[in-house]
Formats: structure tokens, C-alpha cells, sequence
């Protein structure tokens, strides 16, 4: 019974810091970004350069696998610092609007042991110019309608080959 109200504070705690613009989560670093003296979101000049590159090359049609093997080639590191990027990372950066100066919270929801997209189940929280962006807003959204024609593409891809 315990765990239950801790869990229960913590989730409050944590709320509380989203809807007053005061929650640390904000300023989680990502790839692109370190930490300032004062906790604060800074861009990381080098890996700022990663980033808008991969943005281009994504919005040039590269594929994800096509990218991962232009930053091996170039002996660029992934965010974990291994030698080898993935799809998958690359993609979540695609995803990510904290290149845009933009953080938006409680993107998912914590159900027990699993996180699930929060899709209107909750509350979502959006804090605008909380940092500089690395790339702009276009470019961004460019990215997002690009994955979601590559999404559809695919789809039809799969109905085409399950109707034969």
C-alpha cells in the first residue's frame, strides 16, 4: 500500500512541475544539446551540425539505414556513444520538437511496468522557446509529413504484396 500513495505523490509531484513550467524534465539533454552552468538546454556546436545534417539528409530521401551508414563512415558516434547508430535512434531524433526550442511533456504514460503514447489520455504539457533551436520549425515539419508518406508508402507496399 505504500508503494501505491508514493507512486501516487511522485505522479502529483511531477504533475504539478508540468503545469507551472517548472518541471526539470524540460531540460533533460538530449543528442545536440549539453547542460549549461545553470541546468539550462545549450547547443553542442558539433553535435548540433549532426543533427541538421541528419535532418537534410532524411528530407533528401536518404533512408534511416542510409544515414546510420553515412555517420559510421564519418566516425560520428551515437548518442550512447557506440559506433553504430541505429534505425531506431535515428528516427526518435527525427521525432524529437526539442530541436525546435519546443519540450513537450508526458508524450507517454506509465501503466504499471509499460509506457504507453499518450494519446489524449492525459494532460500534455508544451513549453515554447524554453532553449535555442537547432533547427527550424519547416524543417521540422517537413521531417514529420516526410515520415508519415513513408509510413503510408510502406503500408501500401504491405497491401499490395498480402493481396497477391
Amino acid at each position: 500500500m505504500k508503494d501505491i500513495e508514493k507512486s501516487k505523490s511522485i505522479r502529483a509531484g511531477l504533475q504539478k512541475g508540468f503545469r507551472n513550467g517548472t518541471s526539470k524534465m524540460a531540460q533533460r539533454r538530449c543528442y545536440g544539446y549539453d547542460t549549461g552552468s545553470e541546468g539550462e538546454l545549450v547547443a553542442n556546436p558539433d553535435e548540433a551540425t549532426v543533427v541538421r545534417w541528419i535532418f537534410d539528409c532524411y528530407l533528401s530521401g536518404d533512408s534511416l539505414g542510409k544515414i546510420a551508414a553515412g555517420l559510421e563512415k564519418q566516425g560520428i558516434p551515437s548518442p550512447t556513444g557506440k559506433p553504430k547508430w541505429n534505425r531506431k535512434a535515428l528516427n526518435k531524433l527525427l521525432s524529437n520538437e526539442k530541436y525546435t526550442g519546443r519540450v513537450l511533456l508526458q508524450k507517454t504514460i506509465s501503466v504499471g511496468s509499460f509506457k504507453i503514447k499518450n494519446d489524449g489520455f492525459m494532460d500534455r504539457y508544451l513549453y515554447s522557446d524554453s532553449h535555442k533551436a537547432i533547427i527550424a520549425d519547416e524543417t521540422f515539419k517537413a521531417a514529420q509529413q516526410e515520415k508519415m508518406r513513408r509510413k503510408n508508402n510502406l503500408r501500401e507496399e504491405l497491401k499490395m504484396q498480402i493481396s497477391f
